[in-house]
């Protein structure tokens, strides 16, 4: 089973905590081994942060899935194991997260996210994981 992440970039680090409980319980109890983490934003870095402290002692494994064609410039570029989604080099940039985003939804079974407004990316994309049927694991109350 896979798992991704979905929350606002501006996520406060007291998230962290709870966050890293959620991913141990998944990890422990749940059997998942596979997650897919985003770049954009704190959640986003809270998130890969804590997967890669977790991959070695519990045999996990992740992807960085990016929106954009890397350049070698980039920091995410030979540092992380990273996915471009099939087909996005073609998406016009300003769609491109949604893109990536709707990819990580589709290919992932369950969702952890941190959404505390009605709207914004991590809530449009909440609100597609819960169309989609996937099990959904809240951090917040929204």
């Amino acid at each position: 089973m896979i798992c991704t992440f979905f929350g606002h970039r501006d996520a406060p680090d007291t998230v962290r905590p709870l966050l890293r409980e959620v991913l141990l319980d998944l990890i422990e109890h749940h059997g998942i081994k596979q997650f897919y983490v985003g770049n954009q934003g704190n959640f986003d870095a809270m998130a890969l942060r804590l997967v890669k402290e977790f991959e070695k002692p519990y045999s996990i494994t992740y992807d960085v899935v990016l929106a954009y064609l890397p350049r070698k410039t980039d920091p995410f570029f030979e540092t992380y194991y990273t996915v471009l989604p099939e087909g996005i080099e073609s998406v016009p940039r300003r769609f491109a997260i949604d893109y990536r985003n709707k990819w990580m939804v589709e290919h992932s079974d369950i969702v952890i996210t941190y959404v505390e407004r009605p709207f914004g990316g991590a809530t449009k994309f909440k609100a597609l994981a819960e169309k989609k049927e996937k099990k959904i694991v809240e951090l917040s109350g929204a």
